[in-house]
């Protein structure tokens, strides 16, 4: 088990991007934590579970729902804390 967050860059605010991440996580299965928006127009995804898994969802990731233009997926991997329970969108 791994932890990873990451910051997805591009046009990735207004386009259902924390919404389509939310569902693709819980359709991957196993996978916890959160994505939101940030002030500058990024999103970020701090997610917990099983290497491979969170490896398929940064590939989703890089292309994102229809009218989102990713332009870059920064990843960061972390030691696994267990701290959340679900995934959700974090406001």
């Amino acid at each position: 088990m791994v932890r990873a967050r990451l910051v997805i860059k591009g046009r990735v605010q207004g386009v259902f991007y924390r919404y389509s991440t939310e569902r693709k996580a819980k359709s991957i299965g196993g996978l916890t934590g959160w994505v939101r928006n940030l002030p500058n127009g990024d999103v970020e995804v701090l997610v917990e579970g099983d290497k491979e898994k969170i490896d398929r969802l940064i590939e989703w990731c890089r292309e994102g729902p229809p009218y989102s233009k990713v332009t870059d997926v920064i990843t960061e991997w972390k030691d696994y804390r267990g701290e959340f329970s679900d995934f959700t969108i974090s406001y």
